[in-house]
C-alpha cells in the first residue's frame, strides 16, 4: 500500500492523471488505483478531513471508508492511493486512515519542493481559488508565529515537511518512508516523472503518456496580479461552481497560463533569509530520520543564485503589463462566445428540426388509428382495399 500525501504543487496533478488514465493496464500488472473518477482521491480526502471546499464536500461522504474497503479487498499486488491535501491531516485524522487500511504493509510516500519555489506557489493557488490576498498579505500571514489565520494555518500544515512525516508515519518504519524531491529548475523534463516512477515500482510497467495532462500550469506575475483584480469583482457574485469552470479552469489555467514571456513570480528578497535558514533547519531535521530519498535533501535549500534574480513583484506590477494579459483575456472570451453563439444556433437548428417532426408525427397518430381500427374488421379491410385501389390507381395516371 503506498499511501501519497503530498505536498501541493511537486507534480501530483501530472502523477495522478497518469494514474488515473491506465489504472485499468495497471490493475493488469498488479498495480491498483482505485478512481471512478479524476478527483476520486480528492473527494477520499475531504471526507477523512471533513473539510469544506465550496460544497464539492457534499459529494464526498462516505468517499474514504469506500476507498479504503477496497484497499482491504486486494489479496495480493500493490495499491495506491495519492493526493496533496492529505498532507494537511491532523494526528488523528492520519491515524485512522491508516488503521482503515487492514493490515496492509504501508508506505508513505512524500513529494516535496524547496520553499523558494512553494511559497510563490501557494500564494498564486490561493488566488486561483478566489482569493483577493495580495502577495505581501499573504507573505505576513505565513510569517506569523501564531499560525492562527486560514492562510498560514492551511499553508504549513500542507508544506512544513518535518511535521507532515511526524504526523503520518505513525508506527512505520523509516525504511518505509519515501521522500520524493523535485529537481532544481532546469533539470530535464522527464527527471520528475522517473523520481515518481522509481519511488513507485512503476519501473518496469507499461504506461501510456498519450493525452496525459502536464498538470496545474503556474501563471506570470502580470497574469496573477490580473486574476487577483478579477476576484475582487467577481468573487462576491459568483458562485463557486461557477467560478471553478469559468475563471479558474477557462481564464487561469486555459488562457492566462498559455502566457510565456511574463516574468515568473518569485520569493521575495524580504523573506529570503528568513526561508532559507528554515529550510536548513528542515534539511537537518530529515537527513537523521532514515529515510528513503528519492532525489537529493540539499534540493529543498533556497538556491544560492537566488538573491541574484530580479525580483517582479505583482503587488506593484505596470499597469501596461497587466493591460496586455487582460487585452489576451478578452481575446480568449470573444472567440469563446463566437465559439458558443455557433453552438446555440446549431442547437436551435437540431431543436427546430425535431420539433418539426415531432409534430409531423402527432398528425399521423390518428390516421395509424383509424387504419388499424379498419384492418380489425372484414369490412374495414374492404374498404381499405377500394382505397388504395383508387389512390394508386390516381397515382398512376398521373404519373
Amino acid at each position: 500500500m503506498l499511501l501519497h500525501v503530498g505536498t501541493p504543487k511537486t507534480g501530483t496533478s501530472y502523477l495522478q492523471d497518469v494514474l488515473f488514465h491506465n489504472r485499468e493496464s495497471l490493475a493488469g500488472q498488479g498495480v491498483y488505483y482505485f478512481a471512478d473518477r479524476f478527483d476520486a482521491h480528492f473527494l477520499a480526502a475531504l471526507d477523512l478531513m471533513d473539510l469544506p471546499w465550496g460544497g464539492i464536500e457534499e459529494e464526498a461522504t462516505g468517499a474514504w471508508d469506500a476507498l479504503a474497503e477496497k484497499v482491504r479487498a486486494v489479496e495480493s499486488g500493490t495499491v495506491i492511493i495519492s493526493h496533496e491535501i492529505l498532507a494537511s491531516a491532523s494526528w488523528q485524522q492520519a491515524k485512522h486512515a491508516l488503521d482503515s487500511l487492514g493490515d496492509s504493509e504501508v508506505h508513505i510516500m512524500l513529494s516535496a519542493r524547496d520553499l523558494a519555489r512553494q511559497i510563490p506557489a501557494e500564494w498564486q493557488e490561493n488566488i486561483k481559488h478566489r482569493s483577493v490576498v495580495s502577495y505581501a498579505e499573504f507573505l505576513d500571514e505565513i510569517r506569523d508565529p501564531a499560525r492562527e489565520g486560514r492562510i498560514g494555518s492551511w499553508f504549513w500544515g500542507v508544506q512544513e515537511l518535518p511535521d507532515i512525516l511526524d504526523r503520518w508515519t505513525q508506527g512505520i518504519p523509516p525504511e518505509r518512508v519515501h521522500l520524493i524531491t523535485v529537481p532544481p529548475p532546469g533539470s530535464d523534463s522527464a527527471l520528475l516523472w522517473q523520481r515518481f516512477s522509481q519511488a513507485f515500482w512503476l519501473d518496469d510497467l507499461e504506461i501510456d503518456f498519450a493525452e496525459i495532462d502536464r498538470g496545474n500550469p503556474s501563471l506570470g506575475v502580470p497574469e496573477a496580479a490580473l486574476l487577483r483584480e478579477i476576484n475582487l469583482e467577481v468573487v462576491p457574485v459568483i458562485e463557486p461552481a461557477d467560478y471553478r469552470p469559468f475563471v479558474r479552469e477557462f481564464l487561469a489555467h486555459r488562457t492566462l497560463a498559455k502566457r510565456r514571456g511574463s516574468a515568473r513570480l518569485a520569493l521575495s528578497p524580504s523573506i529570503l533569509p528568513w526561508v532559507d535558514a528554515l529550510s536548513v533547519s528542515w534539511v537537518e531535521a530529515l537527513s537523521g530520520r532514515g529515510y528513503d530519498v528519492v532525489g537529493d535533501l540539499d534540493e529543498l535549500l533556497v538556491p544560492a543564485d537566488l538573491a541574484e534574480k530580479p525580483f517582479v513583484d505583482p503587488d506593484s506590477i505596470s499597469s501596461r503589463e497587466v493591460l496586455d494579459a487582460g487585452v489576451a483575456t478578452i481575446d480568449a472570451l470573444l472567440q469563446e462566445a463566437i465559439r458558443l453563439r455557433a453552438s446555440e444556433a446549431r442547437l436551435e437548428g437540431e431543436v427546430g428540426a425535431l420539433r418539426a417532426e415531432l409534430e409531423h408525427t402527432r398528425t399521423l397518430v390518428p390516421k395509424e388509428r383509424a387504419r388499424d381500427g379498419l384492418e380489425r374488421r372484414w369490412w374495414g379491410r374492404a374498404v381499405l382495399k377500394v382505397y388504395r385501389v383508387v389512390r394508386f390507381g390516381r397515382s398512376s395516371r398521373e404519373a
